[in-house]
């Protein structure tokens, strides 16, 4: 056996979809990491694993064929402690998960398969001690690669790296329930220089969110989520295409987001934080993008409130005083951008009294809203109304520009906006 390629089946795997392989598959990995490295085979077979630690300088690549199975047994996913919606906690180990490394692969025409139904049941039935499992989450790790795999079935965020520098995700299908619930397909949390690509993400939450961390998190570990590209990519069914937010208390800034297609998605590009959060969203550029049947094309919401309903402080309509726990969003443009069949709004737009969203432009974007639309609300807020077939709806905006903005079937006025300073 070459010492860089490691078959799994060398050291111990059945791949008979009853024994668990998790065992042999860290041996084989192991074995890899004390040569300095390399491939870690998977051939065609169906494997039982529970949670599986790569180590640097590993390539996990699942052959076309290859299915690794999610363990239905709870023991096969050790608590460990990671970030979970934007706090570090114990939470079950990932499928595949690794800490501090260098150099890290998971790759091939294979399937990982998290059967996630088992955890969406307990999760509902609120009887776990300890949030549900990722699929494949990797922390404080540099030059990461996923590619080419089709991921099914997460039993939460399907892949979410978490203070990661240069990672890449091409060509991956991830196909999650519509109504699983917070499947996220790729959540990168406080990373550098991230680029999604050629993937196709059809979820039952975001496609994609970027987030960097909430108000709680300890102040050291709020850094940035930065230099962020997502590009040729197709996004079905998730409540939002490309979704930044809510978890931003350490910041997101430049992502472009280009040659994308939204097709029934809840919105289309959302934007949302609250009073308390703290954190800047700015330098966004979103262009060529093509959404159908979207209930909200564009939202940017300073008043989401995270549960069923929010506090005083998060939905008051009078200004507060801007401290570094006050949401900044600035420096936002959108081009060449066609939406049809919208249902709730054209786009909502909702900044704080005394921190407006600011520096947005939207240029070349054309807006169809649908004959049978349904009625709703345009993104999570207090005392907002529902809406139908609205226009441009935007409060608290400066320096807002619009060129060549055309808006379609709409009931009532095209643009309705107050406290907004056009540029």
């Amino acid at each position: 056996m070459s010492q860089i390629y490691f078959n799994v089946k060398e050291f111990g795997a059945i791949g008979d979809g009853v024994a668990l392989d998790s065992p042999a598959m860290q041996r084989a990995i192991d074995a890899a990491a004390n040569t300095r490295g390399g491939t870690v085979f998977v051939p065609a077979g169906n494997y039982v694993v529970g949670s599986i630690f790569l180590r640097d300088n590993i390539t996990l690549h699942i052959d076309a064929g290859a299915v690794l199975l999610g363990s239905q047994n709870i023991a096969d996913y050790p608590i460990v402690t990671m970030r979970w919606e934007g706090v570090t906690r114990p939470t079950h180990a990932p499928l595949i998960a690794g800490d501090g490394l260098r150099n890290i692969a998971v790759t091939g025409r294979g399937t990982i398969d998290g059967r996630g139904e088992m955890w969406w049941k307990l999760h509902r039935a609120k009887t776990l001690d300890a949030p549900r499992p990722r699929l494949i989450s990797f922390a404080n790790c540099t030059n990461v690669l996923i590619e080419g795999v089709t991921l099914l079935n997460s039993p939460a965020w399907t892949i979410n790296p978490v203070r990661c520098e240069n990672v890449t995700i091409d060509k991956v299908t991830i196909n999650n329930p519509a109504d699983s619930p917070n499947t996220d397909g790729v959540n990168p949390d406080s990373c550098r220089n991230v680029h999604v690509s050629n993937c196709h993400i059809d979820v039952g939450d975001d496609c994609v969110t970027i987030k960097s961390g909430i108000e709680t998190e300890a102040r050291e570990l709020l850094v940035p989520c930065e230099n962020i590209t997502i590009t040729n990519c197709t996004m079905v069914h998730g409540h939002g295409g490309v979704v930044i937010g809510s978890e931003m208390s350490g910041g997101v800034r430049n992502v472009v987001i280009s040659n994308c297609i939204f097709v029934g998605t809840d919105r289309g590009i959302r934007l949302k934080s609250r009073r308390g959060r703290g954190g800047i969203v700015e330098d966004i550029r979103v262009t060529n993008v093509v959404m159908t049947d979207v209930l909200c094309p564009f939202t940017m919401n300073l008043y989401y409130h995270i549960n069923a309903r929010g506090n005083k402080y998060v939905s008051d309509k009078q200004p507060q005083a801007v401290t570094q726990d006050t949401p900044i969003f600035r420096r936002i443009h959108y081009s060449h951008i066609t939406a049809r069949n919208s249902q709730y709004a054209a786009a909502f737009l909702y900044g704080l009294p005394e921190a407006p969203i600011e520096d947005v432009s939207f240029d070349d974007v054309s807006i169809a809203m649908a004959d049978d639309a349904a009625s709703g609300e345009p993104d999570m807020a207090d005392d907002i109304p529902a809406m139908q077939r609205a226009g441009f709806f935007a409060r608290n905006v400066r320096r807002l520009r619009l060129r060549d903005v055309r808006i379609e079937n709409q009931v009532g006025e095209a643009f309705d906006f107050a406290n907004v300073e056009q540029a």
